[in-house]
């Protein structure tokens, strides 16, 4: 791994995978059909205070559930920005940058599994759960201490945010 600390300084925006990231991987199916997800409060908290400080976020998940729409909207997500079915995700990173107006060595990415290499491969900074596969850490720049859903969303933020001096603990800020 390099110096990843580094990179955080030239991070613009962030995008995600959902299962394995913000979840512990686990899909609960109803008999409707419908699958649940358990997400980390403190991961949310993370997203919406980067959006607070005008750091664009992407979900880019192959998940197709409504659900995930929701789960993000409620923390203040732009719809435009949750791409769903990505299961080929780079041309659904590229439109992200193309959106934003963001160089793909500009976006921090965190993925888990598989279909997150080619991506993790695009992205200026390259990043994974603790639990992800071998074959995502070989090339993760960073591995969080946290694995899917325990916080490892959160950690990367915190240590960009800190970086840029714009992670705070005065409550009164966490608007918008």
């Amino acid at each position: 791994m390099s110096n990843y600390k580094i990179k955080l300084s030239k991070i613009k925006a962030f995008a995600f995978d959902v299962d394995g990231v913000f979840t512990d991987g686990t899909v609960l199916a109803t008999e409707t059909g419908d699958l649940l997800r358990s997400h980390n409060a403190k991961d949310g908290f993370a997203v919406r205070k980067a959006i607070i400080q005008g750091f664009p976020v992407a979900i880019i998940t192959g998940g197709a559930s409504e659900s995930i729409v929701k789960r993000f909207a409620l923390i203040g997500m732009d719809r435009n920005d949750i791409y769903l079915k990505s299961n080929y995700k780079i041309p659904d990173f590229i439109d992200f940058c193309e959106r934003h107006k963001l160089q793909p060595d500009e976006v921090l990415f965190m993925g888990d599994d598989i279909p997150d290499i080619g991506v993790l491969k695009l992205c200026g900074l390259a990043t994974c759960p603790a639990d992800a596969v071998s074959e995502v850490k070989e090339i993760s720049e960073y591995i969080s201490l946290y694995p899917g859903g325990k916080g490892c969303v959160r950690d990367v933020i915190e240590q960009t945010l800190k970086i840029h001096n714009k992670w705070n603990t005065d409550p009164e800020t966490y608007s918008g």
